[in-house]
């Protein structure tokens, strides 16, 4: 599978980020989904043992949208302008979990794009869909000084 880029100070994927999850997420050409396999400490816990709910819908989002590049460049940044997360079950800290992201259909305003995580044996905790677009030119020329960071990492 193909690594895909990181940056310095995402939440998520920022692997500057010292409250940040560190993700790294990857290609599955052939199954046409971005993956990503992680660990959710305690640190962000909601109730004890179980994942803040934001937690999950920031992962979803981001998985889901990362979709995206999978039929562009690694440049093609998207905004997300609707998030409808499903929380299935409980999703567990301190807990193997893989997100898995696809998109569904461009075209519109942008794709449409859905996310799952999943436990080891498959269980699906939480589900989303997801409506997102080209980001504005004017954030374009902002990110224009961070794009060196937007990078793959080894």
């Amino acid at each position: 599978m193909k690594k895909q880029p990181g940056s310095r100070k995402c939440f998520l994927c920022g692997r500057q980020n010292p409250i940040g999850l560190k993700l790294e997420f990857y290609e599955d050409s052939e199954a046409e989904q971005v993956r990503v396999e992680f660990n959710v400490s305690d640190d962000y816990q909601g109730y004890p043992g179980v994942v803040h709910g934001g937690i999950v819908a920031a992962v979803l989002d981001e998985t889901a949208g990362r979709a995206m590049i999978l039929h562009g460049t690694d440049d093609d940044l998207f905004a997300t302008l609707r998030l409808t997360v499903r929380y299935r079950r409980p999703t567990p800290t301190d807990t193997p979990l893989t997100a898995v992201g696809w998109v569904e259909r461009v075209g519109g305003v942008g794709a449409k794009v859905a996310g799952e995580i999943r436990l080891l044996d498959g269980t699906v905790t939480a589900e989303c869909a997801a409506t997102v677009a080209s980001v504005p030119e004017e954030f374009r020329t902002g990110w224009d000084a961070e794009k060196q960071y937007w990078k793959v990492y080894e």
